[in-house]
């Protein structure tokens, strides 16, 4: 591969770039790999041969996200290979997210970004690493870049599982206004376009949306967005002014117990304490520029984001108060951010060579955050109250190297500090710590041959843990003494990965990867305290297909099992409880086929273990959403989106744990579960000016 080749697939793996061209390559003599001539993509993905550094990576083309229905915005993630996005709460709230035998519960272990903003929120009032993507606007994402796995200099917290860049559109090829209606009250409306101006392109979108979905009590989601975005330059010299706010509120039907609903104290889509619910707000400005030549590359982000979550939940009902156990997670947040870094292309002894070197820096202050017990959302005491703040700094280089025609090398390392600054309304859990880790990165890319890339990945990364946790010495709720979360905790992860496009029009991969996790103690907001977890070990194989049959036939398979397991071996067991083992994904799409277009997909949540001796276990979930176009004109289209297509009776999400209805003596251990939507039928009229 020629440096020119080299650089682009360096930039699609560290930056992403828009219109990357796939690979095509005539048979090599010898068996000797040769450079490849671009060739178009059009299919869903651009997963071709020389485009990444493994099997697992890839980028999802804004086509996806035309063609295919969403339920809720933060669906867009299911784009990503073998992730499955749920709910067990009100709308406003983050979804439950699942990947390589995770229940990455909001977010944790698996790392987002919008246009280079962070999504995960550390030290979180719900939960460590909470991902809300509700005030992301679909119709303005423009690619999703993702990898799998801890294998790239740049990914730091919470990337062990994976990360997805979803990225923006500078400018829109044109205007958008469309309509949604649907039943249960469901109603969406978004006026987005962008026009020259002062020599640069102002892209603004507005978008308003209300749902009461099928719940005994109505939810009332409402939810607001506004993007603002002035952009100026070419394509290698630019830079862009970005803001975004959103706000919502909303009412909550939680998971509830399978015993409430057998003896028909509630119904399938009730709920036990109807006053739960929510609202949260969240601003943002950010600034970035970049600046591309012959030599190299310069990209420079700032960011500030200010938000706000006030939720109110109920799980146990009344286990521990006779007024119940409602209680609420309130935060606010500042998050300050720059992420800048540097590549130069260089060339030694005949070897093409691309090195770059990076820094992150992020701050986020909590004034405050807190968990406090309330009554019909009405705050009656303070469990734990802190003013937190959090500073991380990462520094990170990675050199990609052709040595042979045949063979390339990524090599990278990862340097991290942290430092934790929490004053707790429990004296005894205040205090101030630091840590650092290193985390060094290797990939192998041989070929290609005939097509074909073989891949093998190392990689090890971390996970930090909450603020709170790492400077605990007390339990919130007891005076019993606790000893303060290890702060960073080490992941290792390996890969071996083959893709070809021996077969005209199809983009095959397959993946072979474990992942270690060490011996951490987790910060758990619903009670806001520590609690252990083992070291584990993940592994599984994840195959994706992605097929163009005709011009206007899509074909998309993602298909991945995975074991996991607590290390060692307790009495209790050693199942890691909630862990996904199989998940699949089918998709159908047929484009223009004269004024008609369609989408078929289909997606299995496999069973899982609720317990650690699994002799408790949700039952598999298959979900098909289908959606039928009719364009009347170029600039009018009419699309009818069907949900739970078959109507399937089946769980977002399952628990089991120990919970008191009211009039029961004590606890009860029970399956506790939050139902899927019934099958609804949206239907959006789209204009284009």
């Amino acid at each position: 591969m020629k440096l020119s080749a080299m650089r682009a697939a360096t930039a699609l793996a560290l930056h992403g770039a828009a219109g990357i061209a796939a690979a095509a390559a005539p048979e090599a003599p010898s068996g000797e790999a040769v450079a490849l001539a671009p060739i178009s993509i059009t299919g869903h993905y651009d997963n071709a041969v020389g485009t990444s550094d493994a099997a697992s990576a890839g980028v999802v083309r804004s086509e996806l996200l035309k063609n295919r229905p969403a339920l809720r915005p933060g669906e867009v993630l299911e784009f990503v290979p073998g992730v499955i996005v749920t709910q067990h709460s009100g709308d406003g709230k983050a979804n439950q997210y699942f990947l390589r035998g995770f229940n990455l519960d909001h977010g944790t272990d698996f790392a987002t970004f919008v246009d280079g903003l962070p999504v995960n929120m550390p030290t979180h009032a719900h939960g460590h690493g909470y991902t809300d993507l509700n005030w992301l606007i679909p119709e303005l994402v423009a690619r999703i870049r993702y990898r799998k796995g801890p294998y790239a200099a740049e990914d730091g917290d919470f990337s062990s599982a994976g990360s997805a860049r979803i990225e923006l559109f500078d400018a829109l090829p044109r205007g958008i206004a469309s309509v949604t209606l649907g039943q249960d009250r469901f109603a969406r409306s978004l006026v987005a376009n962008s026009a020259p101006v002062g020599g640069g392109e102002l892209l603004y979108a507005l978008e308003a949306a209300h749902n009461d979905g099928p719940w005994e009590r109505p939810e009332n989601f409402r939810r607001f967005n506004g993007v603002l975005r002035y952009s100026s330059g070419s394509a290698d010299a630019r830079w862009s002014l970005t803001a975004m706010g959103y706000s919502a509120r909303w009412n909550s039907t939680d998971q509830i117990p399978q015993r409430a609903v057998d003896a028909g104290l509630v119904g399938r889509y009730g709920a036990v304490d109807p006053s739960d619910g929510g609202r949260t707000e969240r601003a943002s400005l950010s600034f970035e520029n970049l600046q591309r030549s012959a030599t190299g590359e310069f990209r420079l982000q700032t960011y500030a984001i200010r938000s706000r979550l006030d939720l109110f939940s109920n799980f146990t009902y009344f286990l521990e108060r006779p007024e119940g156990d409602q209680f609420e997670q309130a935060e606010r947040r500042t998050t300050l951010g720059l992420t800048t870094s540097r590549s130069w292309n260089a060339r030694l002894g005949g070897v093409d060579m691309v090195h770059t070197l990076g820094l992150q820096v992020r701050h986020d202050r909590l004034d405050p955050v807190g968990l406090y017990t309330s009554v019909a959302r009405q705050r009656t005491g303070i469990t734990q109250e802190s003013e937190a703040e959090q500073t991380s700094v990462g520094i990170h280089g990675e050199s990609a190297l052709q040595w042979t025609p045949w063979l390339r090398s990524v090599a990278g390392l990862r340097a991290d500090r942290y430092h934790f600054d929490v004053a707790s309304s429990i004296v005894e859990n205040s205090g101030k710590r630091s840590a650092g880790i290193g985390s060094p990165k290797l990939s192998l890319i041989l070929g290609p041959w005939a097509r074909t890339e073989v891949f093998v990945n190392y990689g090890q990364g971390f996970h930090s843990n909450d603020a709170r946790g790492a400077t605990a010495r007390r339990m919130a709720k007891s005076d019993e003494a606790v000893e303060p979360a290890t702060p960073l905790v080490r992941s290792k992860g390996a890969e071996l990965g083959v893709r070809s496009e021996i077969v005209p029009g199809l983009q095959a991969s397959l993946a072979l990867w474990q992942l270690r996790l060490g011996s951490e103690l987790l910060f758990v907001g619903d009670a806001g305290e520590t609690e252990a977890s083992r070291p584990s070990r993940r592994r599984g194989v994840e195959l994706g297909l992605h097929y163009r049959a005709t011009e206007w036939l899509l074909l998309d398979a993602d298909l991945a099992a995975s074991r996991a397991r607590f290390t060692g071996d307790e009495p209790e067991g050693n199942h890691i409880p909630g862990s996904i083992d199989k998940v699949a994904s089918l998709g159908v799409t047929v484009l223009d086929r004269g004024p008609w277009s369609g989408q078929f997909q289909l997606r299995y949540l496999g069973p899982r273990p609720l317990v650690e001796d699994a002799s408790k276990r949700s039952k598999a979930t298959t979900l098909a959403y289908l959606r039928v176009g009719y364009r009347f004109n170029p600039k009018v289209r009419l699309d009818v989106d069907v949900f739970n297509l078959f109507d399937r009776k089946a769980s977002d999400i399952d628990y089991c744990y120990e919970s008191r209805l009211a009039g029961e003596a004590a606890g009860v251990p029970d399956r506790h579960s939050h139902p899927v939507e019934p099958r609804r039928v949206r239907v959006t009229l789209n204009a284009a000016f």
